[in-house]
């Protein structure tokens, strides 16, 4: 990585952190603030090391507690929303989510309005949005705020509604041999280890 990405990944970073940005656009901000050119931006594994390097920097000493309270969080939601399979993935599920951080689950679902209909019949009101699935394809994100007592606020939570085909293949890891995402016993392993 030349300087360049690097400042760029670390001022992105500090964004997403700090400020609890999504991570395209604190790349692309970070560029544009540096009036860095696009084929500078950083790759997402670059800024995960500016993220994790930031947190240990600025944030040790909240983070921790901070990244329990989300993961207890996405348990209780993935407890209630056990009948589409769904699966944590983001800042959440590999460890560098703050209390800015959204929630971001993926449901595997038979029947794409499924979910929705459970939510509403559960009376919680929600938007809808649009995501980018699997292949490229615009998939519904079924965005709600949650209570979350143990940080005495409320927190977002993005429902990402992908086809129970998009399981196949889901948990293969990635170019560190990390998984992208876990479902609630691979997240309960994560709260269990550092309880």
């Amino acid at each position: 990585m030349n300087d360049l990405t690097e400042e760029i990944a670390a001022a992105a970073a500090r964004l997403i952190v700090d400020e609890g940005m999504d991570w395209g656009p604190a790349k692309q901000r970070a560029a544009r603030d540096l009036g860095a050119p696009r084929a500078a931006l950083p790759g997402n594994d670059e800024v995960e090391d500016a993220v994790r390097e930031h947190i240990a920097i600025f944030h040790a000493d909240t983070q921790p507690a901070e990244l329990r309270a989300l993961r207890e969080l996405a348990a209780q939601w993935m407890d209630r929303l056990a009948a589409f399979r769904p699966h944590l993935t983001g800042t959440v599920w590999r460890g560098t989510a703050t209390r800015l951080s959204n929630v971001h689950l993926q449901l595997y679902c038979d029947d794409s309005k499924a979910a929705e209909i459970a939510l509403l019949d559960r009376g919680v009101n929600f938007d809808v949005a649009e995501a980018n699935g699997p292949k490229g394809r615009a998939v519904d994100m079924l965005v709600l705020d949650a209570p979350c007592p143990a940080l005495q606020e409320r927190v977002t939570l993005c429902l990402t509604i992908l086809d129970f085909d998009d399981l196949r293949g889901a948990l293969k890891p990635d170019a560190r041999g990390l998984a992208e995402r876990g479902d609630l016993a691979a997240l309960q392993k994560l709260l269990d280890a550092k309880a």
